[in-house]
């Protein structure tokens, strides 16, 4: 147990140094955000007790709108997805049974249900996110663009994490 609570802390604290240093940098065409730092709420085992969720999910938040001088978006939006999760792993998983060494990535669940999965909380993330930061329905289409174009490629980045960095062993 010492040894997953040492990786886990090593992949909160890489994800958000990863996000603040290099992905705020990125803003392609003032409309597509990247957010990597949602992994972390994805990639958590399934056994985590949804209270530990909830308090990862504003940890992670908070300490993104320190470093992006924002006034607690990331931390309603990751609070929020860290809250959605138990319930889309339910809704995902139906009657099947997860075993105790299975975690929520490709390898073990399959890819439909990792996609599925992951878009599921990303686009959620995203849609509090960005109509918290815009915080206004006059603009309602070009704040739901960005959201989906956001979601795509938050998306395409886990996607690729989970088959370059966890590969198969």
């Amino acid at each position: 147990m010492n040894r997953q609570v040492i990786k886990y802390s090593f992949v909160f604290i890489l994800l958000i140094l990863f996000q603040v240093l290099i992905l705020n940098n990125i803003r392609l065409n003032g409309y597509i955000n990247p957010y990597f730092y949602v992994l972390f709420i994805i990639i958590l085992p399934f056994q985590t007790p949804k209270w530990l969720f909830l308090i990862s999910g504003f940890i992670l938040g908070l300490i993104i709108d320190i470093f992006m001088h924002s006034v607690g978006i990331h931390t309603a939006a990751t609070t929020f997805m860290a809250f959605l999760r138990p319930g889309v792993i339910r809704f995902l998983t139906g009657n099947r049974e997860i075993e105790p060494e299975m975690k929520p990535c490709i390898r073990d669940m399959g890819f439909s249900w990792f996609f599925m999965y992951s878009l599921i909380l990303v686009f959620f993330h995203h849609l509090v996110l960005f109509y918290l930061e815009v915080f206004r329905m006059d603009e309602f289409f070009k704040t739901l663009g960005m959201v989906v174009f956001s979601t795509i490629l938050t998306l395409i980045m886990i996607i690729l994490n989970e088959y370059i960095l966890r590969r198969r062993k």
